[in-house]
């Protein structure tokens, strides 16, 4: 249930009808619209009479929600919402590049790159120290080692990390991480997703290889119930019947998700084509309909790289994507 407020509402007044509201069992989350103040109910409102909340003097409308997702819902907060990463803005207006290997694999590998990268705009780094592999066989990445690594570039560059985590217990590494990455295999693990929830660390939400966006939104909802509001989306393409490409990159999404919630959506074009020379085509593409930023592998030398080489670029072609993708974002901006 969503209750509008009268712009003339005295604060004395909102507070009066919110702790009413709490004594009938009932979540209640305040956004600003329009120069109005939003009211969220969460929980079980079936008891709560519509024409009765109607009378009270400051509210201007009442409405039920019908959609199971509340908090992520842009119906409860209809302003884009902009997701502070320690200091790099995304959403509202705010566009970021998320850039690094797949896997931290040195201390020189992973400095070099991220040096590289942020040379050509990009505003966090990215990299893989606990890696999900299909089999059990493949590099699974250098775990703490890693992430001690992630922590010296990120001296180095002072750009804000990225790294997914798999396992709610190894929390407490990821204690200098500043995006937690839930990867498309852990999209509904719900116990790691309810973890990450009682932090206070952003988390980039990607979506599972075939699940639906209504899936999507419900996954953040179990986020976002724990009291985290900082996720963001991130589209990595969907397997369909095509095999052309690693995946099938849904750039639909991009718009349904910013209809349905007020959440930031990244897009990773690496993951969802598989194909270093496909990322340029589809990040400009992603920029043109309106994703709020990219997520994008690059490595130093992908030929002989531990993981997913052949959809990497290396520094030289990130530099000419991200020059490509801002010149579209100017383009798109002319027009509006």
């Amino acid at each position: 249930m969503i209750i509008v407020v009268k712009k003339e509402a005295r604060e004395n007044q909102i507070d009066i009808l919110t702790r009413w509201l709490e004594g009938q069992g009932i979540r209640v989350g305040r956004t600003e619209g329009n120069n109005q103040a939003i009211l969220g109910l969460v929980g079980n409102t079936k008891s709560i009479d519509e024409e009765f909340i109607s009378q009270f003097e400051i509210v201007e409308s009442v409405r039920r929600v019908s959609e199971k997702f509340k908090r992520a819902n842009r119906k409860f907060h209809p302003e884009d919402a902009v997701i502070d990463c320690n200091g790099v803005k995304i959403g509202g207006g705010h566009f970021a590049i998320i850039a690094g290997p797949c896997s931290v694999e040195s201390e020189a590998q992973i400095n070099e790159v991220a040096k590289a990268v942020q040379a050509s705009g990009a505003t966090l780094l990215r990299g893989g120290a606990f890696k999900p592999r299909t089999s059990p066989y493949d590099f699974q990445g250098m775990k703490g080692q890693g992430l001690e690594l992630l922590e010296i570039a990120k001296a180095a560059t002072g750009m804000p990390l990225v790294t997914e985590i798999m396992n709610a217990d190894h929390l407490p590494l990821f204690e200098n991480v500043d995006v937690l990455q839930i990867g498309a295999r852990n999209m509904q693990n719900f116990e790691l997703l309810k973890a990450v929830g009682r932090t206070n660390k952003v988390v980039l939400l990607k979506r599972g290889l075939a699940n639906t966006l209504n899936e999507l939104l419900m996954s953040a909802e179990y986020i976002m119930s724990e009291g985290n509001p900082n996720v963001i989306f991130c589209e990595r393409g969907i397997r369909t019947f095509e095999t052309y490409t690693r995946n099938t990159l849904d750039l639909s999404a991009v718009t349904a998700l910013k209809e349905m919630s007020h959440l930031p959506v990244v897009v990773d074009p690496s993951h969802a084509t598989g194909k270093a020379n496909m990322v340029e085509p589809m990040a400009m593409a992603a920029a043109a309909a309106g994703a709020d930023g990219l997520m994008i592998e690059v490595h130093n030398d992908p030929a002989h790289a531990l993981c997913d080489g052949p959809q990497s670029l290396t520094p030289a072609q990130f530099d000419r994507v991200v020059k490509r993708v801002m010149a579209i974002r100017e383009a798109v901006k002319a027009t509006e």
